[in-house]
């Protein structure tokens, strides 16, 4: 399972067995590529995922970041991985070959990440952050930014930042108050605090490209008046080299209860005058720019929540297998050997509900990944159309789910270890801690709620959200007609009908009472996000139960598994947020109707 990152028959389960991936080698953009290919980046992800990030990780959690004479220190460890990563063109897997990438699909570009933040997320996020930068400019920039700041980015010659968060406005940015002020010579002069700005100082690039939210003079108010800018730590002339130090001032390191490897930074633009930025896209419209860096990060909180899951899964399955507890219940001799803790009916059920989010989880960022080059690459104008729809509508659920239910995996497999667990001894809490900041960063639970229930499943008219609901549909009648599934079939159809009609209640009261409406929001999401990944677990049972019976490329065993697992999740986890239906068709007022001084 090399460093127990992940289980690679799942991975090529998922890939193959169930998303297909082979069939985008049809898109002209991947027609170099073949499965060989796709398995040789992702061979080679593995490799540099245990040979180079998994042996710091826990290093760096130890031995953080420091400020120092005005720099931040950093274990070398680090810049040698991110090298590594440069090198073996990893870090631009995704981009065009003449940019120096892979060109691979998305799905197996957030393949070789995912195995990466697996190792060690810390070290990663420098590169995550980079390349989530540059595809904005690219996307949103001028000619020119394109060449002088992105392509030096996704080259990992210089890394880069989102600015967004300021002391006084965290997910209020409309609330904002740094300033840009427009020069004669085209540029703007930005002043103003951020916090909380991960990677945002450092000595691992010759240079960082921040991506700075602010205000010009004459911005409307609130959200609608913000603009986007490049705001680089030194200029960078016309020929490419690097000119004098721009005013930011790295003002102090965050102090984190994990993701400790990665630096968290107060940064001041403009305590001599304006730090020198550059406008990105129109004026006042920033959020539009920043919103594609978000909604990428967003797929990669997911993804990244998984994975970290994954690897807490893996290490209490092995710490099961091989450490000896007790006896059968129906054992009274206390001279009989003791049996592994794994044949324990309650350790079976946490590792049975790890596996289900985690590869429940791995196989909803795997898919949403699908859409991504669906709604670029595919042949017809309404499928790309349809693809785009269907994954705004599941970025909030592909951000929030693996970050709510992975850490739960992650807690699990503290609780198998017992209190060897809640050491320094074992790694496992290292990556509880590491996964904490999951739920809370690109948008909290609470925020990713609103978003599902406030905009996204109405939007285009519910188009999208109408489509996925036949998605579901179509699977649910497919395995209602085979025996093995047809219970199964049966549980997600009485759960979608729930969501179904909780959906529709809470649309009609958000009409005339939308506090009222979204006062539940986050639990509507889990409800939601529930049952599509109970619909991917129908599916991945449908693909196991076809390996079983065709002699498949994985162990009877494997298979055998995923379809325990699915009864598993639909049996057990998938009722529980549903319970609470007749909360949300209600739209119940009780946390809107408690008073604030009676807390």
């Amino acid at each position: 399972m090399s460093q127990k990152i992940i289980n690679t028959d799942d991975l090529a389960f998922l890939l193959y067995e169930l998303l297909d991936i082979e069939r985008f080698t049809q898109f002209p953009r991947y027609e170099d590529h073949s499965r060989d290919t796709f398995d040789a980046a992702i061979e080679l992800a593995l490799k540099v995922a245990a040979e180079t990030f998994a042996p710091h990780n826990h290093a760096c959690d130890e031995d953080e970041p420091r400020f120092e004479n005005g720099k931040v220190v950093i274990r070398p460890e680090v810049a040698e991985a991110l090298k590594v990563l440069r090198e073996t063109g990893l870090m631009a897997a995704s981009q065009d070959y003449e940019r120096g990438g892979m060109q691979l699909p998305a799905a197996v570009s957030q393949t070789c990440i995912g195995l990466i933040k697996g190792a060690n997320v810390s070290t990663q996020a420098y590169a995550g952050l980079t390349i989530a930068a540059s595809n904005l400019i690219m996307a949103h920039g001028t000619d020119e930014q394109k060449q002088r700041y992105a392509e030096p980015m996704m080259a990992g010659r210089f890394f880069g930042t989102m600015c967004l968060t300021e002391p006084h406005a965290g997910s209020s940015l409309g609330d904002i108050k740094s300033r840009a002020i427009p020069q004669d010579d085209g540029t703007y002069r930005i002043s103003g605090n951020k916090i909380f700005i991960s990677a945002g100082d450092h000595e691992l690039s010759d240079n960082i490209i921040h991506l700075v939210l602010a205000k010009l003079p004459d911005a409307p108010p609130g959200a609608k008046g913000i603009s986007l800018f490049i705001v680089p730590k030194f200029l960078v002339n016309e020929d490419g080299s690097l000119g004098e130090r721009n005013d930011v001032t790295l003002a102090g390191l965050i102090h984190k209860m994990g993701y400790r490897g990665t630096t968290s930074t107060m940064l001041n633009f403009g305590e001599k005058g304006g730090a020198v930025g550059y406008l990105v896209g129109e004026p006042h419209n920033g959020l539009a720019g920043m919103f594609h860096m978000m909604n990428e990060a967003r797929i990669g909180v997911g993804l990244g929540s998984v994975m970290l899951g994954y690897t807490g899964y893996l290490h209490a399955l092995d710490y099961a297998r091989d450490r000896t507890q007790g006896r059968p219940m129906a054992e009274r001799d206390p001279a009989t050997p003791m049996i592994p803790l794994i044949q324990h009916a309650d350790v079976r059920r946490m590792l049975l509900a790890q596996k289900a989010f985690v590869e429940g989880g791995l196989s909803l960022c795997l898919f949403s990944s699908t859409l991504v080059d669906e709604k670029k690459h595919a042949p017809t104008a309404e499928e790309r159309e349809a693809a785009a729809g269907l994954l705004d509508l599941l970025t909030p659920i592909v951000k929030s789910w693996p970050s709510q239910f992975c850490l739960e995996a992650n807690s699990l497999a503290i609780q198998v270890h017992g209190g060897y667990g809640y050491t320094r001894e074992y790694p496992v809490e290292q990556f509880y801690r590491d996964n904490r900041l999951n739920p809370i960063h690109e948008g909290t639970h609470g925020i990713q709620g609103q978003d599902l229930l406030g905009r996204k499943v109405s939007m285009a008219g519910g188009q999208h959200y109408q489509a996925l609901l036949q998605r579901i549909g179509t699977t649910i009648k497919d395995a209602a007609g085979s025996d093995e599934l047809k219970a199964s079939a049966e549980l997600l159809s009485k759960a979608m009908a729930t969501l179904e009609e909780t959906t529709s209640a809470l649309q009609a009261i958000k009409k005339t009472d939308p506090d009222r409406a979204l006062a539940n929001a986050y639990l509507y999401m889990e409800c939601f996000g529930h049952v599509v990944v109970g619909w991917l677990w129908l599916r991945q049972a449908q693909a196991a139960l076809k390996g079983l019976q065709d002699g498949g490329a994985r162990q009877p065993a494997f298979y055998q598994g995923k379809l325990n697992t699915c009864e598993y999740f639909l049996r057990y986890e998938l009722p529980k947020p549903l319970a609470l239906a007749e909360v949300l068709r209600s739209a119940d007022r009780t946390t809107l109707d408690m008073p604030l001084d009676c807390f």
